[in-house]
């Protein structure tokens, strides 16, 4: 559902249609295989039971659903149990690092059913670079079932930026300034014949997060892998900046003599996080990375925090536990509160399967942009303002 047309208050009739299957097919997603009857369906979104019938009619139609089973007579005829079918279509999920290059193909649950994973040289000329996620794609399409054409709804495909999401077009990437106004998106979707959506790496892994989640809080994924990078979910929105250029958190300066950065800045948090983690003193490392999560803390006021990446996986404990204690001896000092929970996200797959979301959530009502709950009330249909 496009945000505009929500704002003008009302939408045409094919894309309330949409808006409304996609509120349905969200929550048969969340009901897993246990289910959800049309009345409940009908009860959470606010549509009427005849609206859900016939949406659920189709989505059976399309393959999409499927019964469950029927749930115990209370008196009267026995509900009718609906699922979403997973295999009904895939997405393909591209993470482009600077070194490596990681795809899955994913389910509409976002379950991984084929993985493919392989040396990269993000600095190659582009064409070799686009022929590696090409095939990667190939690789993964091959890897299940009932894959054609009509079944595989998109590529997403994330990168370190900056980039312009919107665009598709890439920006001079950190220590990589050659891919500057190359189309990736364009490009990649030339070569593998699929729809393709791009965004930063950390923005895929914001939104795959908020999706488990399925929380509106505010918080903040901060990468630390051959670069440093954040995913902003802000009010249950994946903030991506007027010109989808938020999140680069890693070039804030900390130290105005410091060490020259990739980005041609000097003193990043990029350049001293990894500069201690080369020389083998991760605690510093953390230390750095928690000083720069505090200016996070307190210029947003976020809820939580989330480290992943590589070099945060290598060492979970050393980063979590320093992070933690910069950012809350920050919050005592300023007394701005408890401290801000701080935690690592699982899996090496992270920014890949996030990557995936870009493609699927919009499925089921959940633009790139926002992933809060759905707004839904009323005796008339769903509301279409708001994250949906």
């Amino acid at each position: 559902m496009n945000r505009s047309s929500s704002r003008s208050g009302g939408a045409n009739l094919p894309a309330l249609r949409h808006h409304n299957a996609s509120l349905v097919l969200d929550l048969l997603r969340v009901a897993g295989e246990t289910g959800i009857s049309r009345l409940e369906l009908a009860e959470r979104t606010g549509l009427t039971p005849q609206a859900v019938s016939k949406i659920t009619t189709r989505l059976r139609a399309e393959g999409l659903a499927a019964e469950a089973g029927r749930l115990a007579s209370t008196g009267g005829k026995p509900r009718t149990v609906l699922r979403l079918v997973p295999g009904a279509g895939y997405a393909v999920g591209l993470h482009l690092d600077r070194d490596e290059l990681t795809a899955v193909l994913t389910d509409l649950a976002g379950t991984p059913v084929a993985v493919h994973a392989a040396p990269l040289d993000l600095g190659a000329p582009a064409g070799r670079v686009v022929g590696a996620a090409a095939h990667a794609v190939e690789t993964v399409r091959a890897g299940a079932p009932r894959t054609g054409d009509r079944r595989i709804f998109g590529v997403g495909a994330a990168l370190p930026g900056p980039l312009d999401h919107h665009g598709g077009v890439l920006h001079r990437v950190t220590g990589f300034p050659q891919w500057d106004g190359f189309p990736l998106r364009d490009v990649l979707a030339g070569r593998t014949g699929l729809p393709v959506v791009l965004d930063k790496d950390t923005n895929a892994a914001a939104l795959g997060l908020a999706l488990r989640a399925r929380s509106a809080s505010d918080f903040a994924y901060l990468h630390l892998g051959t670069g440093l990078g954040a995913g902003l979910v802000l009010g249950g929105f994946v903030h991506r900046g007027a010109r989808t250029g938020a999140g680069e958190f890693g070039h804030q300066t900390l130290q105005l003599d410091g060490p020259p950065c990739g980005c041609g800045g000097r003193g990043c948090t990029e350049a001293l996080c990894l500069a201690a983690v080369a020389r083998g003193d991760t605690a510093e490392a953390a230390r750095v990375l928690g000083a720069g999560a505090a200016n996070l803390v307190g210029l947003l006021d976020i809820d939580r925090l989330v480290l992943g990446g590589r070099t945060v996986a290598a060492h979970e404990r050393t980063f979590v536990d320093g992070v933690r204690a910069v950012v809350g001896e920050r919050a005592r000092r300023d007394g701005t509160g408890p401290a801000v929970p701080v935690t690592a996200a699982g899996g090496d797959r992270l920014i890949a399967e996030g990557a995936a979301q870009l493609v699927l959530a919009p499925l089921f009502g959940r633009a790139g942009e926002g992933v809060g709950p759905p707004r839904t009330g009323g005796d008339g249909p769903a509301r279409t303002d708001g994250p949906a």
